[in-house]
């Protein structure tokens, strides 16, 4: 099913009303309602959002939704989207008692993913990822961060990022590109951790950062990838290229990666099973977010939970993401990530559906710009047939947008 935005683009500056609604702004990442609201835009931004009743006068266009409650556009913060290939088998495996570093010890995880990936042509890997894109739109994103490391080598990661760049260019949706060369080990440098490292900071991260294809930096600080101390030697080089970072952090153990975020003030320490208190504390510091992956958890069958409880008391902000891969996160449906979060790590469906909306923007370094129903913001938002917000998180599966619109225009689906 192709999407795409109703009419022409203007080029011009246009002023449209959006009213008979009830809106959940995110503000201040509460609901923060506005019962029988109004929501004004010119451009791309919205220029007046309050009740019905004190709308002011000039409108040129009015749309009645009809009773419908309005959210921002949801926000998938954490997405391999990019990739070739499937591990169905190793799900089987994973179903029979075989644990996910053991899988990865005998080619498979990761590794399997960058051979087939490798394998596949530019056009193969665009194709696919439309297709994934699609269906997350289908359920309400409008803006996505997607991750490379699937390449691993400059023309693969260069590959993959290139795909994340033409995918915003294809359909409504704003698109942050993230480089994970860090990723995992390339079979040509086993043994050989050190060296890679310092190829993708000397030689793969500052060609693709030249070419304009990199928003931010990301790496895999877990045992069955790489260290601290690897890992912020690539920091180091992003601080250098004025790249922001994010990390993979404390999913399988306690290696000292969130600590490692914390320093180098990162936009989002993501997993964060083994976090513990003073980790907290340290990405309060460093007005870090924490991004929850809960399909991750489940798929892998984990029973070490994030620490929820500590992020709230340290005043944390919380995404929720979908972290879309071939191996642990087959996800294709970020609503349905609000429900696990809350059911899996107890968050509440207004604390998750901020985790993909306000917290989920900051986590990409656009809270000024995206995540909230706010004057100045882009215009994002998806209009839902439902009664109330929680809703969003109670139902599991099927459509629920009515509508959805994307910097000010109606998206459609053909």
């Amino acid at each position: 099913m192709a999407l795409a935005i109703k009419g022409s683009r203007p080029t011009m500056t246009y002023t449209r009303c959006w009213y008979h609604c009830h809106a959940a702004t995110m503000k201040g990442g509460h609901y923060s309602v506005i019962e029988d609201a109004a929501i004004v835009v010119r451009g791309e931004r919205i220029a007046w959002i309050g009740p019905r009743e004190a709308l002011p006068p000039g409108a040129a266009e009015a749309v009645d939704l009809g009773g419908a409650w309005v959210t921002p556009g949801l926000i998938d913060c954490h997405t391999h989207l990019a990739f070739a290939g499937e591990r169905s088998a190793e799900f089987e495996l994973r179903l029979e008692g075989a644990s996910y570093a053991e899988i990865a010890a005998h080619g498979g995880g990761i590794a399997s993913t960058v051979r087939a990936t490798r394998a596949a042509s530019e056009e193969q890997l665009l194709d696919s990822a439309l297709r994934r894109a699609r269906q997350l739109l289908r359920d309400g994103v409008t803006c996505l961060e997607v991750k490379s490391g699937y390449g691993l080598d400059l023309p693969g990661e260069r590959k993959l990022l290139r795909v994340a760049r033409q995918l915003a260019g294809r359909l409504p949706l704003t698109v942050r590109t993230t480089c994970l060369a860090a990723h995992a080990l390339p079979a040509e440098y086993a043994g050989r951790a050190d060296d890679y490292i310092a190829h993708v900071c000397d030689e793969l991260l500052p060609a693709l950062a030249e070419e304009g294809l990199v928003d931010a930096v990301d790496a895999y600080c877990e045992h069955l990838a790489f260290s601290p101390a690897q890992v912020e030697r690539l920091f180091r080089a992003a601080s250098a290229l004025r790249l922001p970072v994010k990390l993979h952090a404390e999913q399988l153990s306690a290696q000292g990666g969130t600590q490692l975020a914390a320093r180098y003030r990162a936009l989002s320490a993501d997993h964060l099973e083994y976090a513990g208190e003073a980790d907290v504390a340290a990405l309060a510091a460093a007005g870090t977010v924490a991004v929850l992956l809960p399909a991750a958890f489940y798929l892998l069958r984990e029973r070490q939970l994030p620490p929820v409880e500590a992020l709230r008391r340290h005043g944390v902000p919380m995404a929720v993401a979908s972290d879309l891969n071939p191996g642990t996160a087959p996800v294709l449906s970020l609503r349905l990530m609000l429900a696990m979060a809350c059911t899996s790590f107890g968050l509440t469906p207004e604390e998750a559906l901020a985790g993909v909306t306000l917290h989920a923007a900051r986590a990409l370094g656009l809270v000024d710009s995206h995540g909230s129903l706010e004057v100045g913001k882009y215009a994002d938002f998806v209009a839902w047939d439902i009664h109330r917000p929680a809703e969003l998180a109670y139902w599991l599966g099927g459509e629920l947008p009515r509508q959805v619109v994307f910097h000010g225009l109606e998206v459609t689906h053909g």
